[in-house]
């Protein structure tokens, strides 16, 4: 079941671009808020994917598996800070 509109985005645009997104949203038959909301939300997706998958040919795949595999430097001031209770977990 589609979750409910209760947000709402108000936008400022020149007229020349506003013209420009309902001819757009007319060829694609949508209203012009469905227009908006699914390019603007596969944008959202896109840009997001693009910051957790990344793709990695042979040769540097195998290296980031070596330096995955590899145990870190010992570094005490970073086991100091992941040793002190979280400001938002009193």
């Amino acid at each position: 079941m589609p979750e409910a509109r209760s947000e709402r985005v108000d936008l400022r645009m020149s007229p020349a671009v506003k013209r420009t997104l309902q001819r757009a949203a007319a060829v694609s038959s949508k209203t012009l808020t469905e227009f908006l909301l699914d390019t603007g939300l596969n944008a959202a997706v896109d840009t997001l994917a693009d910051r957790r998958v990344f793709q990695l040919d042979e040769k540097r795949w195998a290296k980031f598996m070596r330096e995955l595999a590899t145990p870190p430097n010992k570094n005490p001031r970073l086991r100091k800070l992941l040793a002190r209770r979280a400001a938002w977990n009193p």
